[in-house]
């Protein structure tokens, strides 16, 4: 792998900070695809915080790359949310730590006085659920960006009329 945009001091890693839900979509949207042993995620159960090291993918690096001609890129990032109450997973054997997930979507259903449950989805079926006394996520780039392996860009089917939206990924 070698070192990517971060070099020449065009940009900046990304440091963002969800409070709300129209927050969160961003990071969402930032996260999509990206991919992660089962290993790297952590409930800290006493400091009530949730943590994954993932790989993203940089949707927001997408249109640049092909406009030089140059490969995708991935770039490791920290994606923490406090505050967690609870957490519960579904679709995962947790023994199995090697296994690659790779996340489709960060969704929140508010429940009262801004807690609710922050719903992790995976490709597969798999899902980590989170319950929050309030919306905190962070989403912060701790590498510099890479080639991406597979050297494409995840591709999304466009849904059927009534549907769920269908992925691959890279």
């Amino acid at each position: 792998m070698t070192d990517a945009s971060f070099a020449e001091g065009r940009e900046a890693p990304l440091r963002l900070r969800a409070l709300d839900a129209e927050d969160l979509a961003v990071i969402s949207a930032l996260v999509q695809d990206a991919v992660f042993p089962l290993g790297e995620m952590r409930y800290q159960r006493r400091r009530r915080r949730f943590a994954v090291l993932l790989n993203r993918f940089r949707w927001e690096d997408r249109a640049g790359a092909e406009a030089r001609r140059r490969p995708y890129e991935r770039v490791r990032s920290l994606l923490v949310v406090e505050d967690v109450l609870s957490a519960a997973t579904q679709g995962l054997d947790l023994s199995e730590r090697d296994t690659v997930l790779s996340l489709l979507a960060l969704d929140f259903a508010p429940g009262e006085d801004g807690a609710g449950r922050l719903t992790l989805t995976l490709a597969g079926d798999g899902a980590v659920a989170l319950e929050v006394e309030c919306l905190e996520v962070s989403l912060r780039d701790v590498t510099r960006p890479y080639v991406a392996p597979s050297g494409k860009a995840p591709r999304h089917a466009d849904p059927a009329p009534g549907s769920g939206s269908g992925a691959s990924g890279s």
